[in-house]
């Protein structure tokens, strides 16, 4: 049934408009709409300003970019499976933070308040919010918005275009209205015989994992810490990378399974249960044949990969076991099209009460984090004279990751965003985690 948002006179006094963006939901947005049943599942974009805060005009250039593209008024669906955005007047809130002693401490905390603060999702409601976090010679805005609306290529591309109108005094000339982005590939039904194959592997690898201990399962509030890596670090993490012959995705996922293992020393009194799975959302764009210039939309898909993490093992010597895994993902694209474990996940939630949905994952999907991984460079490049762009990131949780890491390269460094449900992990192992991190990823060389 059509969820309802607005009062029936506002509805009846808007202009009707034939809607330009609409289409049918894939299956990662519906359970991302199951998701935030159980708890607000948002995401937060951050781009660094240059130059002295105007309000009024930031306010009507980020209206006039949301509207020029008919990003208003989505409506949803969910018996359908549909959306559709009306387009019209933006009525996105812009939320002015005072100035703070420490901007990136005010900034940590107004992430972590939006990721748990909802949209009201009803008849016709704005997808996106915006924060502001002064500074001195340039000001944070913050785009927190629905994470079933769109994936991280479609915002970058939305406030990047926000950014140049506010700098520039409006939309770049021959910027287009955004398209919804079709897939060229069809999912064929080979691929998915493959996906059902696997899908008996994966469920074993998940019933010999280590379960998640919550200290509550039903309190999904989340937490956010963050952390900046440095010039010296990325360029360690590239050649590191190139020396043993895996990606920095790669090594990321090693260094959260290490991060994780202290807190599952558990395993090794259950033998049955004595590896430690990690999951890692892709962008499926490039699979499904969707190229420049960037459509609207979200097309993610995600992998599992597991490890028995024994004592004592490296960091190298992981990556290479991960490798293997993530090569394995790649080449058989099982990260593509409908997910069985998400289309199964989706179907026994609709037969259990939302009580019981909150432990449902946790019995039979056991992630103890997860890796969202972004290169800014590559979506958003600068030219001679630009001033850096600088970029941070933040996203739920949701039900099945406790930890989620993510990971932006920007210009010549890395921002790092770890999200984190609070009776699961403390501000003091969260401060471990950081530390371990730091450690890690401080003392890597090509030859280790």
């Amino acid at each position: 049934m059509l969820v309802r948002s607005v009062n029936e006179k506002e509805s009846t006094s808007r202009p009707t408009l034939k809607p330009r963006l609409q289409g049918r939901l894939n299956s990662f947005q519906m359970t991302m709409l199951d998701w935030n049943d159980l708890h607000p599942y948002n995401a937060v974009h951050v781009v660094r300003i240059p130059g002295t805060l105007q309000l009024t005009k930031l306010q009507q250039d980020l209206r006039n970019v949301l509207e020029f593209h008919g990003l208003a008024g989505l409506m949803l669906n969910r018996k359908r499976g549909t959306f559709q955005y009306t387009g019209g007047p933006v009525r996105a809130e812009l939320k002015a933070l005072a100035v703070a002693e420490n901007p990136l401490e005010a900034l940590r905390a107004e992430i972590e308040t939006q990721v748990n603060t909802g949209f009201p999702i009803t008849d016709s409601f704005e997808p996106f919010r915006f924060f502001v976090v002064p500074e001195k010679a340039s000001f944070l805005l913050g785009l927190v918005y629905f994470h079933a609306v769109a994936d991280a290529i479609s915002i970058v591309h939305l406030l990047r275009q926000i950014y140049t109108a506010h700098l520039g005094g409006g939309l770049a000339p021959g910027v287009k209205p955004f398209e919804l982005a079709r897939p060229e590939s069809k999912f064929e039904p080979v691929a998915l015989a493959r996906k059902l194959a696997g899908f008996g592997t994966q469920l074993r690898q998940h019933r010999r994992s280590v379960r998640v201990a919550h200290q509550n399962i039903f309190d999904a509030r989340n937490r956010f810490e963050q952390l900046t890596l440095g010039p010296e670090s990325l360029r360690a993490l590239a050649a590191a990378a190139k020396s043993w012959d895996v990606t920095i995705n790669d090594i990321f996922l090693s260094a959260l399974l290490l991060c994780c293992a202290p807190f599952t020393l558990n395993r090794f009194q259950e033998p049955p249960r004595g590896r430690i799975s990690v999951g890692c959302i892709v962008n499926t764009r490039a699979d499904l044949g969707l190229a420049d210039p960037p459509g609207w939309g979200l097309f993610l898909g995600s992998f599992v990969v597991s490890h028995a993490v024994p004592e004592g093992i490296r960091l190298p010597e992981l990556a290479a076991d991960i490798r293997r895994q993530t090569l394995g993902h790649k080449r058989r694209k099982h990260y593509v099209g409908p997910s069985p474990e998400l289309a199964l996940g989706r179907c026994l939630l609709s037969f259990f009460s939302t009580a019981y949905r909150t432990k449902l994952y946790q019995k039979h999907y056991p992630l103890w984090g997860g890796v969202t991984n972004m290169n800014l460079n590559s979506i958003w490049p600068q030219r001679a004279g630009e001033p850096p762009v600088d970029y941070f990131r933040g996203v739920s949780t949701g039900p099945v990751t406790p930890l989620v890491l993510s990971v932006t390269t920007a210009g010549d460094h890395l921002n790092l965003g770890l999200t984190f449900r609070a009776t699961t992990f403390t501000d003091a192992h969260i401060r471990q985690v950081k530390k371990h991190l730091q450690t890690l990823l401080g003392q890597l060389t090509p030859c280790a």
